[in-house]
């Protein structure tokens, strides 16, 4: 049978603790070392903020002081020299021959990047690539051939004719690919009929 609780402790007397008599004054002990306790120290790294405000200070003076226009000029000219002292290419002839040589290798580049590689085509583009390849190894020595000699009409024509002839195995290849599809678009057709 369930008792009300509320029956149980009508009758229920509390039991008197006695407190020992140093009770309050070791609770008063107690209380005084929690209170007086000391906490680990952080460790301080304001230090490290002002060695790196100094460090972008120093940096920025760096960068951004003051060099009259005669220097920067001066220091642009030592540049270019030393740049064009060091390789020379059809490039860096004239701008027309930098345009020129821009125009072919973005062209040859577009055309490499739009080559879909398949199980049916990948020996036609490997040999295609090695040629290019080839080319690519030649027209690097015409370029040492350039810097060695100096600048003349013979290897700057050999250097525009590699770019022309890599642009056009490149056409050539992407023709040869267009035609292999056609061509098993066509057997699979009649193989269906």
């Amino acid at each position: 049978m369930q008792e009300d609780i509320r029956d149980l402790l009508k009758n229920h007397k509390e039991k008197e603790v006695a407190l020992s008599k140093k009770h309050s004054h070791k609770f008063k002990a107690l209380l005084q070392q929690e209170m007086h306790q000391q906490k680990p120290k952080k460790q301080n790294f304001k230090w490290l903020s002002v060695a790196a405000s100094i460090v972008l200070i120093i940096s920025l003076a760096i960068q951004f002081y003051p060099i009259k226009e005669a220097d920067k000029n001066t220091l642009i000219k030592n540049t270019e020299t030393n740049s064009a002292q060091k390789e020379i290419s059809l490039g860096s002839i004239s701008p027309e021959f930098k345009l020129i040589e821009k125009y072919y290798k973005n062209s040859i580049n577009l055309e490499i990047s739009q080559l879909e590689l398949t199980e049916e085509n990948k020996e036609i583009i490997d040999g295609y690539l090695l040629k290019i390849a080839e080319l690519t190894k030649e027209y690097k020595s015409l370029t040492q051939e350039l810097n060695k000699n100096g600048v003349n009409d013979a290897t700057i024509d050999a250097l525009i004719s590699n770019l022309q002839l890599r642009l056009q195995l490149l056409k050539r290849l992407k023709k040869q690919l267009k035609q292999l599809t056609n061509l098993n678009k066509t057997q699979n057709e009649n193989q269906v009929i």
